[in-house]
């Protein structure tokens, strides 16, 4: 059950969205037992975000939310591919993407916890 919510300064077309989705969805399974068939995915575009004190470049954030936790080496491959995927479809600068990461405990769905 993972969620990654992308909050970027620049405008997401429906074309760029469905590319980053479809990238993301690759990606996530550099995270072992992950899977694009559990993947939730938010995007939030145009949002007014500075970084180093400026907001003369765009700037992006991705926030990782997953159930159980995984290796630091699994982390630091989606960090990259994560980065890539923004830096080709959003064209924003690597050094000005942050990449968060969250390891959930308890996940509810269905009505349920896992």
């Amino acid at each position: 059950m993972p969620y990654i919510e992308t909050t970027a300064s620049v405008a997401i077309s429906g074309r760029k969205e469905q590319a980053i989705k479809e990238r993301m969805g690759q990606a996530i399974e550099l995270i072992p037992g992950k899977s694009e068939g559990w993947l939730m995915l938010s995007f939030h575009d145009n949002v007014p975000m500075y970084f180093k004190g400026t907001n003369d470049e765009p700037c992006a954030i991705c926030q990782v939310k997953l159930f159980g936790s995984a290796e630091e080496e699994d982390y630091a491959r989606l960090t990259e591919a994560l980065t890539d995927i923004l830096r080709e479809e959003l064209e924003i600068a690597p050094d000005r993407i942050y990449i968060t990461y969250q390891e959930i405990g308890t996940w509810g769905w269905n009505g349920g916890n896992f």
